[in-house]
């Protein structure tokens, strides 16, 4: 059996305010542009510049409340980390078009930069929301029946991967 992945990681700004929305089935999405910028010095010795635009959509799914978290800290030019995969979407529009969509489906992110003003109560500062998965590897090995996969390899890692508490300084 092959192995596959698929998996984007992203560092960038926030190209305008998130736009949440609800399911009919009550769930919350909220939909925002990353943009990712690179320069170089073109063969004149001119600086060049591209940026390249993604479009990132992050679900509440069980306890993890990404969307919550995105409505509440992410704003315009906010820089933020994000992980997740690359989905494709087709559809027909209003005129019958067939129309294609690249989106990023967040399974992680993470607010980069210093406090702000107007984040929240805490008074800004990092917010970080990952996977429930990632949070306790060490606690799947038993149900797995010893089969290599998953986290489990790390489960020994010296300060292990289930820590909660980190001592950051933030």
């Amino acid at each position: 059996m092959s192995r596959s992945l698929n998996k984007v990681m992203l560092m960038g700004n926030l190209g305008n305010d998130p736009e949440l929305r609800s399911t009919p089935g009550g769930g919350r999405v909220a939909s925002f542009s990353l943009a990712t910028s690179r320069t170089w010095n073109d063969q004149a010795g001119t600086k060049q510049e591209k940026t390249e635009w993604h479009k990132c959509i992050a679900w509440n799914q069980g306890t993890q409340k990404l969307a919550d978290v995105v409505e509440q800290y992410c704003k315009k030019g906010k820089p933020v980390y994000v992980e997740g995969a690359v989905e494709y979407r087709q559809w027909q529009d209003k005129e019958g078009q067939t129309r294609y969509s690249t989106e990023i489906r967040v399974r992680e992110l993470i607010l980069l930069g210093g406090r702000g003003e107007g984040e929240g109560e805490s008074g800004g500062g990092a917010a970080y929301a990952r996977p429930q998965r990632a949070a306790t590897p060490a606690a799947k090995p038993a149900a797995s029946g010893g089969a290599k996969g998953g986290n489990d390899e790390f489960a020994d890692f010296p300060g292990g991967l289930e820590d909660e508490e980190d001592d950051l300084p933030f």
